[in-house]
């Protein structure tokens, strides 16, 4: 009976122990992640703008009279002092010849009172009336050829002239409100482009705190991308950043000169400006596709510490850089970063931590 009764009791514990169900402990998910390191980073920044002159003159006649010639193929580059147009001449040849006869009978006058006066035969007063008549009758004739070498208008710049306002045989007047064409000069040329006045100030700011190193600000290199997609293949400078900031769009206007020796950059034609504004020699890139942000919109991200957990951190994140971020706080050299695998993964949980498969390439090496 006892035999019976060990058996009975030992079926019942094997009947209890299949009925129970067993509990398998999940494994901790793979991640992918890449190890943070500094490297020199270069700061760039992509602004659109606007091509304009490099230098911008509009041709008016400084007299009256009728166009005889026009002097100028249109759309042609012409030098500075070319001649641009005739104006018909004779009235005033007429007036420099008639002051150039004033001025030698009033010449002749003032030299017999001078003689005379020595001999005492003439007033003082006489003497200083001829001389004063001889001076007016000089200032006059000079005014008289002034007249009549604006006859010729030139150009006083080099550059593209447009099409003329005027054809021959127009009657023209001094100082007249519409231009008889304008001459634009296009090598070298400016690009002007807007930067937002806080992005400046802290790019300032942190070349002060020694975080950014920055060449001479007017020698830094720019480079453009026209409206088509293409590169422009010349480099150009960036010349100077204005002293004041537009009120109403709270940017700060940046000019560029370029080099344009075949006349590809016209004025107006919208562009893209890269500037390159310095170097941060001790810079941390983290992909964007690895950077998350919380409720407050600050950007976040996943490390693995050392008992492989994940652990969230808030960034400080400054300019985008290709297809990263640069992060000013939050990541540190030697951190492993999470970019695989995010989606399996809560803040404080076990992972697997493995070598993301495709790292983000290294930045090129500034000099």
């Amino acid at each position: 009976m006892l035999r019976h009764a060990l058996l009975a009791f030992g079926v019942g514990l094997a009947l209890a122990g299949c009925g129970q169900p067993q509990q398998h402990q999940m494994p901790p998910p793979e991640v992918g992640f890449i190890t943070i390191r500094e490297q020199p980073v270069a700061l760039t920044v992509e602004l659109p703008g606007r091509t304009n002159p490099f230098a911008v003159s509009e041709i008016r006649p400084q007299i009256n009279g009728i166009v005889q010639k026009r002097l100028f193929v249109e759309g042609s580059t012409v030098k500075v002092g070319q001649a641009l147009y005739q104006i018909d001449p004779s009235l005033y040849q007429a007036t420099y010849e008639n002051a150039l006869a004033t001025l030698a009978d009033a010449k002749a006058k003032a030299d017999r009172f001078a003689n005379l006066l020595k001999q005492n035969a003439i007033a003082p007063q006489d003497a200083d009336d001829a001389k004063a008549a001889y001076l007016q009758a000089k200032a006059n004739a000079d005014t008289a050829r002034i007249n009549l070498g604006y006859t010729r208008i030139t150009s006083p710049i080099t550059g593209r002239i447009g099409p003329s306002a005027v054809t021959e045989g127009a009657l023209v007047v001094s100082q007249q409100a519409t231009a008889l064409d304008t001459v634009s000069t296009l090598d070298p040329i400016y690009v002007d482009v807007d930067q937002s006045s806080a992005e400046l100030l802290a790019l300032k700011r942190a070349i002060q705190a020694g975080n950014v190193s920055s060449g001479d600000a007017l020698t830094a290199e720019v480079s453009l991308k026209l409206d088509d997609g293409s590169t422009y293949p010349l480099k150009g400078k960036l010349q100077f950043t204005d002293v004041t900031v537009d009120p109403a769009t709270g940017a700060v206007q940046l000019r560029a000169i370029f080099p344009n020796p075949d006349n590809l950059l016209l004025p107006g034609l919208y562009v893209r400006a890269t500037i390159n504004q310095g170097v941060d020699p001790h810079g941390i890139l983290a992909p964007q596709s690895a950077i998350g942000h919380d409720q407050k919109g600050q950007p976040t991200a996943l490390v693995v510490d050392e008992k492989n957990m994940a652990r969230l951190r808030v960034l400080k994140t400054g300019r985008a850089i290709g297809t990263d971020w640069q992060v000013l706080s939050g990541l540190k050299p030697g951190d492993r970063l999470i970019t695989e695998g995010l989606a399996k993964i809560m803040p404080d949980m076990p992972v697997k931590p493995m070598p993301a498969a495709e790292a983000p390439q290294p930045a090129a090496p500034v000099h």
